[in-house]
């Protein structure tokens, strides 16, 4: 065998490396602060899931300097087609700053269907209202 051709198998499998990467987490969450606009880091944030009447925590997390969380969903459990629940600690934060709120806690529901790539949840947040949306 010519000493080139085992380095050409070599390279052409190498592409093919990036094709076996792991898929990118399908869920994220992202929290600005409408008065200042900015990031809100620091925001504890439960994922749970429906089971019948009951809602069962899949994982949790906290906003990190940009206001985000960029892996929500559980690392390598595949999403189940459901109804699930995205609660953002809020009252700790106006807490810490001393300042007064009227949501101690954020609840958001939503639907998420399997064969969808990902989630986004971004919070807009102040202390007295909040909106949220289906990000991208």
């Amino acid at each position: 065998m010519h000493p080139i051709k085992p380095l050409v198998l070599a390279c052409a499998l190498a592409a093919g490396a990036p094709v076996m990467a792991a898929a990118p987490n399908p869920l994220s969450v992202h929290v600005l602060d409408l008065q200042s606009g900015q990031p809100t880091a620091g925001i504890r944030v439960r994922l749970e899931q429906r089971a019948g009447e009951q809602w069962r925590e899949l994982a949790a997390g906290v906003t990190n300097g940009e206001g985000r969380i960029p892996a929500l969903y559980p690392e390598g459990k595949p999403v189940a087609s459901g109804e699930y629940r995205i609660v953002f600690e809020t009252g700790e934060h106006y807490a810490r700053r001393g300042q007064p709120s009227f949501f101690p806690r954020i609840p958001v529901e939503f639907t998420m269907d399997a064969a969808t790539t990902h989630y986004h949840v971004p919070l807009l947040l102040s202390p007295f209202g909040y909106s949220t949306y289906r990000g991208n």
